[in-house]
Parts: C-alpha cells; structure tokens; sequence
C-alpha cells in the first residue's frame, strides 16, 4: 500500500470535511443538539461530517471497516480500519468555542499506520503515516526538547462523565499546577496530541477517552519523535482509554505523578 499518496488523500477529505463543519458553524442552532448521554452531545453536523468521510474512504480503500463515532456505519475488517472522529470538540463546536477538529486514523491490523488531524478554526492540517515524518500543512514538525516538567506547558482534558476519579484527576491537577508552566485544557483530544506533536505543548494526558478521539493524534505524535503510553506505562491506550503523550524527555517524570496520583 502506497500510504503517502494515502494519506494526502484523506488530508483532502478531511478539509472537505471541515469545511462543511465551518459553514454549517455559522447558522448552527442550539434545538439541533442531542444528547447521547450526560454531557454528550451530537449534531447533525457530526453525523453528516461522518456520512461525508466514510463515503469517500469507501472508494479510498474499499473493503476496509470503520470505527466511528457516530455509528453512521458499523463495519470492521480482519486487516484494515478506519477510526474517524468526525467532528472533536463538539462541545465547543455547539457553544461558538474555536477550537474542534476532524480526526482519521488508519489501522492495519492493531497498528497505526497513517494519522490526520484537521484543525478547522486554524486551517492546520497534522498528519503522519508509519515509517515517516509527521507534516503540518506540508512541514516537517517534531516535539519539543523542553528537559523538565518545570520547564513544559501542559494540555489536560476534563471528564464530562464517569467521574469516579475525580479526586485523583483535581490531586494531579493541583500537583501540575505547581511544579509546570501550567496546564491548558483545550476540549479536542486530537488537537491537545498534534499541539504536542509540533511542540506547542510539551505533555499531554487525559483519561475515559475513546479510540477515535486519540488514534490519528498517536501515530502523529509517534512519528514526530515522541512517546505515548497509557497510565501505567504501557502501549494499551486504545483499549485503557487513557493516554499520555510526551516529547520523551519528560515522560517519566510526568508518568511517575500520574501512578502516584491515581494509586491514591
């Protein structure tokens, strides 16, 4: 598989995708929401952002299956998968917040081998595919080599439900708060990846996710010279649904807080 030409490819879905997402921001109503659990809202923009992407990734890579948020199909293969968000950041996107993104990743098998991440308010596109280098809008990116969390800035994500670690998450935060430049809470997990990924951030974490919020941020991320792993250490993250994402300088530092936090 020729996964360069790939992955432009879904770069351009992707920004078609956005844009649809950015005209439709324009005359979005609030009696469109739904709600598909406590605090978890869908649009049709989700949806039809959804419908638009898995039709053209059907004639992209026919025969492939899809993991997808809004279940606008349901569909996985032995060898190939899909794993779309089509719109992340809908709480933003349904409050005017700028700050939300469309997220495809590629799987063969259980690899990552190919990642976009479009963030539509800034017209930036990450992506990355295996056995290359990560791209924004064309350029070469790579994290930072900021050496200490004393010296880092860090993205985190708030949950909106299953609050049972609650107390562990706001002792890690107040811990966070204190020993970095500070924390930043964006609401798009793939944006809070590519940030780290081009360096903006130098460490991410965040728990209760999804596959489709983080897989096209992981591969990103790795491919620009930095470390993922779940809260204990490991390359589960996907199926832990929590993830850690560092420029490999501060991994450990960062990585020993959280077990301190949570073994609470």
């Amino acid at each position: 598989m020729n996964l360069d030409r790939l992955c432009l490819e879904v770069v351009a879905l992707a920004k078609e995708a956005g844009s649809f997402i950015r005209t439709e921001a324009g005359k979005f109503r609030a009696d469109k929401i739904e709600f598909k659990g406590l605090n978890d809202m869908v649009s049709y923009v989700d949806k039809t952002s959804e419908e638009m992407i898995v039709a053209k990734l059907q004639q992209l890579l026919p025969g492939a299956g899809f993991i997808t948020e809004e279940k606008t199909v349901v569909k996985t293969a032995l060898q190939y998968n899909w794993v779309i968000d089509p719109l992340d950041g809908t709480t933003n996107f349904i409050h005017g917040l700028p700050v939300y993104s469309v997220s495809i990743a590629l799987k063969e098998y259980e690899e990552l081998v190919l990642g976009v991440v479009y963030e539509i308010n800034q017209d930036e596109c990450f992506y990355a595919w295996k056995d290359a280098p990560a791209y924004l809008n064309g350029k070469e990116i790579h994290v930072s080599d900021k050496p200490t969390l004393a010296d880092s800035l860090v993205a985190t994500g708030f949950p909106y439900y299953n609050f049972e670690k609650a107390d562990a998450y706001l002792n890690l935060f107040k811990d966070l708060i204190q020993s970095t430049h500070g924390l930043r809470r964006l609401g798009s997990a793939a944006v809070d990846l590519a940030y780290t990924a081009c360096g903006r951030f130098d460490a991410y974490y965040e728990y209760n996710l999804n596959d489709y919020d983080m897989a096209a941020g992981i591969i990103i991320m790795k491919q620009a010279g930095g470390q993922v792993f779940d809260f204990s250490g490991g390359s589960n993250m996907l199926k832990s649904r929590d993830v850690i994402a560092t420029n490999g300088k501060i991994s450990q530092e960062l990585l020993n807080k959280i077990l301190f936090a949570f073994r609470k």
